[in-house]
């Protein structure tokens, strides 16, 4: 058996030396330009709508039935603080309004923030921070986001999302963290009162 192997090896660099060298050169071509597209694709994963990792991994939601069960229930959106003490901020953009439209959140106090979108792809972009998150039908994006002083953060939709993209805007309300631990959960939707 030990004889079997030295000459499979010598069958492979043979087929290896008939290959002609152009032959050679085109298949590292294609290799190298493969290697490349991966390279750019695993660096730039955050800018690609709709990763497919999202999907073999279960974080796909079903557009057309969010607001019916799961987390995104209209009853569940706005902030609300979590079991640990964390606020948690849930949110659905679809065209051409965020819902809840306006939310109170602590300022100072890192607040996990959870978009999806209803229909179409938008970009939330909340003035003031210069954050930036993609709000994209089928998939929810997370994101920590600290408002650093009391007072209103504008958030215009970025993203052409259809002919009312220009009237879809948001708003986040930063409160002290006393006021906000002192309003009820329904308070903590509307910015109304304030």
């Amino acid at each position: 058996m030990p004889l079997l192997a030295p000459a499979k090896f010598r069958v492979d660099f043979l087929i290896w030396q008939i290959i002609n060298s152009e032959m050679r050169s085109r298949l590292l071509f294609i290799l190298a330009i493969t290697l490349f597209g991966c390279t750019v694709a695993a660096t730039r994963y955050y800018e690609i709508d709709q990763p497919i990792w999202r999907y073999l991994r279960g974080a796909e939601i079903n557009p057309a039935t969010l607001h019916l069960q799961g987390e995104f229930v209209e009853s569940n959106l706005g902030s609300a603080q979590e079991p640990d003490g964390s606020i948690t901020v849930r949110m659905i953009a679809q065209q051409y309004v965020f819902v809840p439209q306006c939310v109170v959140v602590p300022a100072g106090f890192s607040v996990r923030l959870r978009i999806t979108s209803a229909d179409a792809v938008h970009k939330l972009g909340i003035e003031r921070t210069g954050y930036d998150l993609e709000a994209v039908p089928g998939a929810v994006t997370e994101a920590h986001l600290q408002f650093p002083t009391p007072g209103k953060y504008g958030v215009p939709c970025k993203e052409f999302c259809g002919a009312g993209h220009y009237a879809m805007r948001g708003e986040f309300l930063a409160v002290s963290k006393e006021q906000f631990r002192s309003l009820k959960p329904e308070e903590r939707v509307t910015c109304a009162s304030r």
